[in-house]
């Protein structure tokens, strides 16, 4: 096992490499435990030099509702009235504290992503 920090993207490239040959390793192994700490390397790497933004709220509703197989009837049935639900989704009304809070408890949404302007 020969490790070491990734720092530049030729780092990252071998890492890559590496990675696609050991990685059907078994648990407990040598070769298991090297691909445990690259994947981890591997994964810092990414998160520092490719950032992957939180999705926009209203585009964060529309994809749950249709995960859920929700309709505009379903998110007034959390939100209060029908209209109120367009105009979300419309996006001509923002959402209140109240709404973030029941879509949250509803559509299992992060507060992060919901707390967003838009």
């Amino acid at each position: 096992m020969n490790i070491k920090p990734i720092k530049t993207e030729n780092d990252y490239n071998q890492a890559l490499e590496r990675l696609e040959i050991i990685f059907d390793a078994k648990l407990n192994s040598p070769e298991g435990d090297e691909l445990e700490v690259l994947g981890i390397l591997i994964d810092q790497y990414e998160n520092e030099n490719f950032p992957i933004g939180l999705p926009d709220p209203i585009e964060a509703i529309k994809f749950r509702m249709e995960q859920m197989g929700y309709n505009q009837t379903d998110l007034a049935n959390i939100i209060g009235l029908k209209s109120r639900a367009s105009e979300i989704l419309n996006r001509k009304r923002k959402l209140s504290l109240d709404m973030i809070r029941q879509l949250h408890e509803s559509l299992h949404i992060p507060t992060d992503v919901l707390i967003q302007s838009y």
